[in-house]
């Protein structure tokens, strides 16, 4: 049945595409909704209901389900296909031709129709150059990190680590297009043995299997689960998460934006706390008379826009990929990222500079975009196979940046997806002074951290110790820069370095294994202490 359900899907988007419409029924109200008021556990989880007591967010009838009767009114309505729904918007995805579709405006029950091709609306957008962005944007613990490092300490993410903030407790779901090997590959086992991969679906064939479609997913997942000693880890290894596929590799089409936000419904119901998607939406479309104008980037125009934003008002923080069309004709970033609540997540290189690809704001309404930074240049991610290597996109700053909100989140469990969102821009390095190249900037979680006085003994660390070759130093200072001299134990001065907070390495394979002093001087933060080199 599910095989079935995908081949006629793809012959709809091919030899009949000609003669069908893309549209999205609104109803006028749901008539049932008080009954799922008065009984909230048949349509949401406890840990769904708990999230919404904990930051005082009452239900309302946007958490109802669409009214089962109007749903089978409109499936039986001439020439009418049902591609998916939502109960947030109180809408179905449709397909049929303009004039059956134009036919269910006469029903009492129907609101408002909305084709996706907008010159068939009555209310017609001034046309705008469209894009070529692709949906999927391509591409105290002391963790050996290996290569992965540059990306987590660009984000002074190693402090919430070294605190045990390494994502416990809190869930992720990640939108994509496929996750292939993430149930093999052996960067993903701790994920596995330790029952992290809560769940997930397959909306794009109706199917129970999401280890499959495109690898984009998998790469996406490693940034913030993967973990292997001395070459990979993740962001967040010890969040759970929930892997949704929304994309459909073979053609592009307005469902996809309306899978997705079936998915973070879904997401919503299970009670995760954080969605990051590294998706975008914008132009490119099969059809392009469905491609998006750069007019529609104003948070409140897309199908997934909308839903990303009451996503948020559920209390999950949403982030969502810049895009990569920062050196094309259309640099803008795309949907959901416009959306007003998203974190829209640009990218940056090891230097901090901007990556040429990395899109740029403003939103068409204009509002600050992107709004924060990470490293999505020779980002470390894990494919399929586990193969460790490096690749290039918003798609990996994204779920980099999402990986240490979790972090973050565990450490004040109490505050709520609006705080949670405000500390991460308020730490930002150009929060004062914004722009839309770098939006608020690269956030600092290490400060962010300490905003709270949360870890006044704790501002310094060294590790690992024992040491083999590197030694990293962690520490919170306001001009960010330290020396450090090793000392051998008769007091003779081996080693002398300057080191920056977002570079606290100090090489140590020269000595040899032993008893050796440092002492570490970072503008009145002086420490002394010893090490033991392996």
């Amino acid at each position: 049945m599910k095989h079935n359900y995908f081949i006629f899907i793809m012959l709809l988007f091919s030899s009949a595409m000609f003669s069908q419409e893309d549209a999205w029924v609104y109803f006028s109200g749901k008539p049932n909704a008080q009954q799922y008021l008065d009984a909230p556990l048949t349509m949401l989880s406890q840990k769904a209901l708990d999230r919404r007591t904990n930051q005082n967010i009452a239900l309302d009838i946007t958490d109802t389900p669409v009214e089962k009767s109007y749903v089978d009114q409109i499936k039986s309505s001439t020439g009418i296909m049902i591609m998916a729904q939502s109960k947030w918007l109180n809408a179905l995805h449709i397909s049929g031709s303009q004039a059956n579709i134009n036919a269910l405006k006469l029903l009492p029950i129907v609101s408002k129709v909305v084709f996706a091709d907008r010159t068939l609306n009555t209310s017609k957008k001034v046309p705008a150059v469209t894009s070529n962005t692709n949906k999927r944007l391509k591409t105290a613990v002391d963790y050996n990190y290996g290569s992965s490092a540059t990306q987590i300490q660009m984000l002074n993410g190693h402090i919430l680590h070294q605190q045990n903030y390494t994502g416990s407790g809190k869930t992720i779901a990640v939108l994509d297009a496929g996750f292939p090997g993430v149930n093999t590959a052996q960067p993903f086992e701790n994920l596995r043995n330790n029952g992290r991969i809560l769940g997930g679906y397959d909306y794009t064939t109706r199917s129970d299997n999401f280890y499959r479609g495109s690898d984009h997913g998998t790469l996406v997942l490693s940034t913030m689960g993967g973990y292997k000693e001395n070459a990979l880890i993740g962001t967040a290894p010890d969040a759970s998460y929930y892997l949704f596929i929304t994309e459909i590799d073979a053609f592009e089409n307005p469902l996809e934006e309306s899978l997705w936000v079936e998915a973070a419904e879904k997401a919503d119901s299970l009670g995760v706390d954080i969605i990051t998607t590294s998706l975008g939406y914008f132009g490119e479309r099969d059809e392009p008379r469905y491609n998006h104008t750069y007019s529609d980037m104003n948070g409140i125009t897309n199908f997934v826009s909308i839903g990303a934003d009451a996503a948020f008002s559920k209390g999950i923080v949403v982030l969502a990929s810049a895009g990569n069309e920062g050196d094309t004709g259309e640099p803008h970033v795309g949907s959901p990222a416009d959306a007003v609540s998203v974190l829209a997540v640009g990218s940056v290189m090891a230097s901090k500079t901007r990556s040429d690809f990395s899109s740029v704001g403003p939103s068409y309404d204009n509002r600050i975009k992107p709004d924060i930074m990470a490293m999505g240049s020779a980002t470390v991610v894990s494919g399929a196979t586990g193969t460790i290597r490096t690749s290039n996109g918003t798609s990996f700053s994204c779920p980099v940046m999402a990986g240490m909100v979790a972090c973050l989140w565990q450490a004040f469990p109490s505050k709520t997806s609006k705080e949670i969102r405000q500390m991460v821009l308020e730490s930002s390095d150009r929060y004062t002074v914004p722009n839309n190249n770098y939006g608020y900037g690269i956030p600092n979680f290490g400060a962010a951290l300490g905003t709270e006085s949360f870890i006044s003994e704790n501002v310094f660390s060294v590790y690992p110790n024992p040491v083999k070759n590197d030694l990293s130093f962690s520490f919170l200072n306001e001009t960010g820069t330290a020396k450090v001299s090793i000392y051998s134990v008769l007091g003779q001065k081996i080693i002398e370095k300057q080191i920056t907070s977002q570079n606290p390495i100090l090489s140590v394979q020269s000595l040899k294994g032993g008893l050796y002093f440092y002492t570490f001087d970072a503008d009145g933060l002086y420490k002394t202490g010893k090490i033991i080199k392996q």
